[in-house]
Protein backbone atom coordinates (compact mmCIF):
# COMPACT_ATOMS: atom_id res chain seq x y z
CA UNK A 1 0.00 0.00 0.00
CA UNK A 2 0.94 3.81 -0.70
CA UNK A 3 1.17 5.92 1.91
CA UNK A 4 2.09 9.36 2.34
CA UNK A 5 4.94 9.80 4.88
CA UNK A 6 7.42 12.10 5.99
CA UNK A 7 11.23 11.56 6.66
CA UNK A 8 12.96 14.37 8.94
CA UNK A 9 16.96 14.41 8.77
CA UNK A 10 18.75 13.45 5.47
CA UNK A 11 22.39 12.84 6.74
CA UNK A 12 24.16 9.56 5.48
CA UNK A 13 21.54 7.45 7.02
CA UNK A 14 18.25 9.64 6.47
CA UNK A 15 19.43 10.21 2.76
CA UNK A 16 19.55 6.78 1.30
CA UNK A 17 16.70 5.40 3.79
CA UNK A 18 14.01 8.52 2.00
CA UNK A 19 14.92 7.11 -0.79
CA UNK A 20 13.85 3.46 -0.21
CA UNK A 21 10.60 5.16 0.72
CA UNK A 22 9.97 6.12 -2.60
CA UNK A 23 11.07 3.17 -4.30
CA UNK A 24 8.43 1.27 -2.20
CA UNK A 25 6.14 3.84 -3.92
CA UNK A 26 5.07 5.94 -0.70
CA UNK A 27 4.79 9.05 -1.17
CA UNK A 28 7.63 10.93 0.37
CA UNK A 29 8.03 14.92 2.01
CA UNK A 30 11.13 15.58 3.58
CA UNK A 31 12.86 17.82 5.84
CA UNK A 32 16.35 18.96 6.22
CA UNK A 33 17.59 21.62 8.26
CA UNK A 34 20.28 22.31 5.44
CA UNK A 35 17.66 23.21 2.66
CA UNK A 36 20.01 22.89 0.00
CA UNK A 37 20.19 19.07 0.90
CA UNK A 38 16.52 18.59 0.42
CA UNK A 39 16.15 20.24 -2.65
CA UNK A 40 19.36 17.52 -3.79
CA UNK A 41 16.89 14.78 -2.30
CA UNK A 42 13.93 15.90 -4.22
CA UNK A 43 15.36 16.19 -7.29
CA UNK A 44 16.96 12.97 -7.02
CA UNK A 45 14.09 10.99 -5.78
CA UNK A 46 11.15 12.85 -6.74
CA UNK A 47 9.77 13.33 -3.82
CA UNK A 48 9.15 17.20 -2.23
CA UNK A 49 10.63 19.29 0.19
CA UNK A 50 9.37 21.29 3.09
CA UNK A 51 11.26 23.95 4.66
CA UNK A 52 10.34 22.83 8.03
CA UNK A 53 9.18 20.07 9.93
CA UNK A 54 5.49 20.96 10.59
CA UNK A 55 5.37 21.78 6.45
CA UNK A 56 6.91 18.13 6.05
CA UNK A 57 4.39 16.29 8.38
CA UNK A 58 1.52 17.59 7.18
CA UNK A 59 -1.28 15.14 5.78
CA UNK A 60 1.47 12.39 6.35
CA UNK A 61 0.18 9.50 8.18
CA UNK A 62 4.04 8.22 9.14
CA UNK A 63 6.52 10.32 10.00
CA UNK A 64 9.96 9.68 10.65
CA UNK A 65 13.55 10.75 11.47
CA UNK A 66 16.87 10.14 11.68
CA UNK A 67 18.68 13.19 13.20
CA UNK A 68 21.88 13.50 15.63
CA UNK A 69 21.26 13.46 19.18
CA UNK A 70 18.60 13.87 22.08
CA UNK A 71 18.30 18.25 21.41
CA UNK A 72 18.21 17.55 17.40
CA UNK A 73 15.02 15.71 18.15
CA UNK A 74 13.72 17.89 20.46
CA UNK A 75 14.04 20.69 17.81
CA UNK A 76 12.65 19.18 15.21
CA UNK A 77 9.50 18.02 17.33
CA UNK A 78 7.66 21.01 19.29
CA UNK A 79 7.29 24.09 18.86
CA UNK A 80 5.15 26.18 15.93
CA UNK A 81 7.31 24.55 13.14
CA UNK A 82 8.03 20.95 14.80
CA UNK A 83 6.62 18.12 13.32
CA UNK A 84 4.16 17.57 16.35
CA UNK A 85 1.80 20.92 15.26
CA UNK A 86 1.76 19.46 11.83
CA UNK A 87 1.03 16.11 12.08
CA UNK A 88 -2.71 14.82 12.13
CA UNK A 89 -4.39 13.02 14.75
CA UNK A 90 -3.75 9.59 14.58
CA UNK A 91 -0.40 9.72 13.10
CA UNK A 92 2.53 8.37 13.76
CA UNK A 93 5.98 9.57 14.66
CA UNK A 94 9.06 7.03 14.42
CA UNK A 95 12.33 7.71 15.63
CA UNK A 96 15.37 6.38 13.51
CA UNK A 97 18.20 8.56 15.92
CA UNK A 98 20.07 7.18 18.08
CA UNK A 99 19.41 9.00 21.39
CA UNK A 100 17.88 8.57 24.92
CA UNK A 101 15.27 5.96 26.75
CA UNK A 102 14.69 8.86 28.61
CA UNK A 103 14.02 11.22 25.29
CA UNK A 104 11.93 8.41 23.83
CA UNK A 105 9.28 8.69 26.82
CA UNK A 106 9.18 11.80 27.02
CA UNK A 107 8.38 11.98 23.48
CA UNK A 108 6.25 9.77 23.53
CA UNK A 109 4.25 11.13 26.34
CA UNK A 110 3.65 14.76 24.48
CA UNK A 111 2.74 12.85 21.32
CA UNK A 112 -0.13 11.42 23.17
CA UNK A 113 -1.22 14.43 24.35
CA UNK A 114 -1.64 15.41 21.06
CA UNK A 115 -3.32 12.26 20.12
CA UNK A 116 -0.35 11.27 18.41
CA UNK A 117 1.14 7.56 18.23
CA UNK A 118 5.05 7.26 18.89
CA UNK A 119 7.80 4.64 18.00
CA UNK A 120 11.69 4.65 18.82
CA UNK A 121 13.39 2.84 16.35
CA UNK A 122 17.23 3.23 16.40
CA UNK A 123 18.78 1.50 13.47
CA UNK A 124 22.08 -0.36 12.94
CA UNK A 125 24.00 -1.70 10.12
CA UNK A 126 25.43 2.00 9.30
CA UNK A 127 25.80 3.83 5.72
CA UNK A 128 26.14 0.52 3.79
CA UNK A 129 22.99 -1.09 5.65
CA UNK A 130 21.29 2.01 4.37
CA UNK A 131 22.42 2.60 1.28
CA UNK A 132 21.63 -0.95 0.38
CA UNK A 133 18.08 -1.04 2.38
CA UNK A 134 19.44 -3.53 4.73
CA UNK A 135 19.32 -2.10 8.14
CA UNK A 136 18.64 -3.61 11.43
CA UNK A 137 15.62 -1.75 13.57
CA UNK A 138 15.00 -2.15 16.99
CA UNK A 139 11.45 -0.60 17.86
CA UNK A 140 10.00 0.18 21.12
CA UNK A 141 6.28 1.21 21.50
CA UNK A 142 2.79 -0.69 21.15
CA UNK A 143 2.27 -3.27 19.51
CA UNK A 144 -0.22 -1.89 17.56
CA UNK A 145 1.28 0.60 16.25
CA UNK A 146 4.06 -1.18 15.13
CA UNK A 147 2.34 -3.67 12.91
CA UNK A 148 1.03 -0.54 11.22
CA UNK A 149 4.50 1.10 10.96
CA UNK A 150 6.43 -2.36 10.07
CA UNK A 151 5.47 -3.00 6.28
CA UNK A 152 6.67 0.49 5.73
CA UNK A 153 10.03 0.40 7.38
CA UNK A 154 10.33 -3.12 5.49
CA UNK A 155 11.43 -0.56 2.54
CA UNK A 156 15.02 -0.33 3.85
CA UNK A 157 15.25 -3.03 6.83
CA UNK A 158 16.49 -6.53 6.60
CA UNK A 159 15.15 -7.16 10.49
CA UNK A 160 12.42 -4.97 12.24
CA UNK A 161 11.76 -6.37 15.61
CA UNK A 162 9.33 -5.05 18.10
CA UNK A 163 11.93 -4.86 21.62
CA UNK A 164 8.83 -3.70 24.25
CA UNK A 165 7.27 -0.48 25.40
CA UNK A 166 9.04 2.77 24.03
CA UNK A 167 12.44 3.37 25.00
CA UNK A 168 12.92 -0.66 24.33
CA UNK A 169 14.27 0.01 21.22
CA UNK A 170 16.92 3.05 22.67
CA UNK A 171 18.30 0.21 25.53
CA UNK A 172 18.40 -2.58 22.62
CA UNK A 173 20.99 -0.23 20.12
CA UNK A 174 22.82 0.60 23.76
CA UNK A 175 23.09 -3.00 23.80
CA UNK A 176 24.44 -3.04 20.77
CA UNK A 177 26.83 -0.05 21.13
CA UNK A 178 28.17 -1.69 23.99
CA UNK A 179 28.80 -4.90 22.14
CA UNK A 180 30.37 -3.09 19.11
CA UNK A 181 32.84 -1.17 21.53
CA UNK A 182 34.44 -4.15 22.79
CA UNK A 183 34.47 -6.12 19.90
CA UNK A 184 36.65 -3.32 17.94
CA UNK A 185 38.93 -2.96 20.74
CA UNK A 186 39.63 -6.90 20.73
CA UNK A 187 40.04 -6.56 16.75
CA UNK A 188 42.05 -3.95 16.69
CA UNK A 189 44.31 -6.26 19.26
CA UNK A 190 44.32 -9.11 17.00
CA UNK A 191 44.97 -7.31 14.25
CA UNK A 192 48.22 -5.21 15.28
CA UNK A 193 49.35 -8.73 17.43
CA UNK A 194 49.62 -10.37 14.07
CA UNK A 195 51.19 -7.30 12.34
CA UNK A 196 53.69 -7.85 15.25
CA UNK A 197 54.09 -11.18 14.95
CA UNK A 198 55.11 -11.17 11.53
CA UNK A 199 51.78 -12.70 10.14
CA UNK A 200 50.21 -12.19 6.92
CA UNK A 201 46.99 -10.20 8.02
CA UNK A 202 44.75 -10.93 5.34
CA UNK A 203 45.84 -15.02 5.79
CA UNK A 204 45.21 -14.64 9.51
CA UNK A 205 41.93 -13.08 9.10
CA UNK A 206 40.63 -15.39 6.19
CA UNK A 207 41.16 -17.77 7.92
CA UNK A 208 39.99 -16.99 11.98
CA UNK A 209 36.96 -15.14 9.99
CA UNK A 210 35.51 -19.27 9.12
CA UNK A 211 35.89 -20.19 13.24
CA UNK A 212 34.51 -18.83 16.32
CA UNK A 213 36.00 -15.03 15.98
CA UNK A 214 34.29 -14.37 13.08
CA UNK A 215 32.07 -10.81 13.27
CA UNK A 216 31.07 -8.17 11.10
CA UNK A 217 33.91 -5.85 12.33
CA UNK A 218 36.39 -8.49 11.22
CA UNK A 219 35.33 -9.44 7.93
CA UNK A 220 34.48 -5.60 7.16
CA UNK A 221 37.01 -3.73 9.33
CA UNK A 222 40.06 -6.16 9.64
CA UNK A 223 41.97 -5.26 6.61
CA UNK A 224 41.80 -2.08 6.05
CA UNK A 225 42.72 -1.51 9.87
CA UNK A 226 45.98 -3.36 9.11
CA UNK A 227 46.67 -0.46 6.04
CA UNK A 228 45.53 2.15 8.72
CA UNK A 229 42.66 3.08 6.63
CA UNK A 230 39.75 4.94 8.32
CA UNK A 231 38.38 7.48 6.47
CA UNK A 232 34.59 6.17 5.67
CA UNK A 233 32.25 4.51 8.52
CA UNK A 234 30.78 5.24 11.62
CA UNK A 235 32.82 8.05 12.89
CA UNK A 236 34.34 8.62 16.34
CA UNK A 237 32.80 11.05 17.49
CA UNK A 238 29.12 9.75 16.97
CA UNK A 239 30.25 6.24 18.61
CA UNK A 240 31.25 8.41 21.84
CA UNK A 241 27.87 10.28 21.56
CA UNK A 242 26.12 6.40 21.57
CA UNK A 243 28.46 5.25 24.59
CA UNK A 244 27.73 8.40 26.60
CA UNK A 245 24.28 7.69 26.42
CA UNK A 246 25.14 3.80 27.17
CA UNK A 247 26.75 5.20 30.50
CA UNK A 248 24.25 7.23 31.49
CA UNK A 249 21.88 4.77 31.27
CA UNK A 250 24.19 1.94 33.17
CA UNK A 251 24.33 4.88 35.93
CA UNK A 252 20.84 4.73 35.86
CA UNK A 253 20.57 0.73 36.01
CA UNK A 254 23.05 -0.30 37.85
CA UNK A 255 24.72 -1.60 35.46
CA UNK A 256 28.37 -2.57 35.32
CA UNK A 257 29.97 -1.44 31.91
CA UNK A 258 34.01 -1.74 32.97
CA UNK A 259 35.36 -1.98 29.25
CA UNK A 260 32.99 0.00 27.47
CA UNK A 261 34.49 2.75 30.05
CA UNK A 262 37.83 1.99 29.22
CA UNK A 263 37.38 1.83 25.24
CA UNK A 264 35.42 5.14 25.38
CA UNK A 265 38.77 6.57 27.14
CA UNK A 266 40.88 5.44 23.96
CA UNK A 267 38.17 6.98 21.79
CA UNK A 268 39.21 10.20 23.31
CA UNK A 269 42.69 9.35 22.78
CA UNK A 270 41.45 8.85 19.07
CA UNK A 271 39.55 12.25 18.89
CA UNK A 272 42.89 14.34 20.42
CA UNK A 273 44.62 12.64 17.82
CA UNK A 274 42.63 14.34 15.18
CA UNK A 275 39.98 11.06 14.33
CA UNK A 276 37.03 12.21 15.43
CA UNK A 277 35.46 11.92 12.08
CA UNK A 278 37.67 8.59 11.63
CA UNK A 279 35.79 5.32 11.89
CA UNK A 280 35.25 3.22 14.69
CA UNK A 281 37.90 1.01 13.71
CA UNK A 282 40.50 3.71 13.94
CA UNK A 283 41.22 2.33 17.52
CA UNK A 284 43.91 0.50 16.56
CA UNK A 285 45.87 3.38 15.59
CA UNK A 286 46.55 3.87 19.36
CA UNK A 287 48.49 0.54 19.26
CA UNK A 288 49.83 1.12 15.85
CA UNK A 289 51.67 4.45 16.44
CA UNK A 290 51.80 4.33 20.35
Amino acid sequence: MSNNVAFLGLGVMGFPMAGHLVKAGHQVTVYNRTAARAQNWAAKHGGKAAPTPAAAAKGAEIVFACVGNDDDLRSILHGPEGAFAGMGKGAVFVDHTTASAEVARESAGKAAEQGLGFLDAPVSGGQAGAENGKLTVMVGGEPKLFERVKPVIDAYARACTLMGPVGAGQLAKMVNQICIAGLVQGLSEGVNFALKAGLDPKLVIDTISKGAAQSWQMENRALTMAEGKFNFGFAVNWMRKDLDICMNEAKRNGARLPVTVLVDQFYAQVQARGGGRWDTSSLIHLLMND
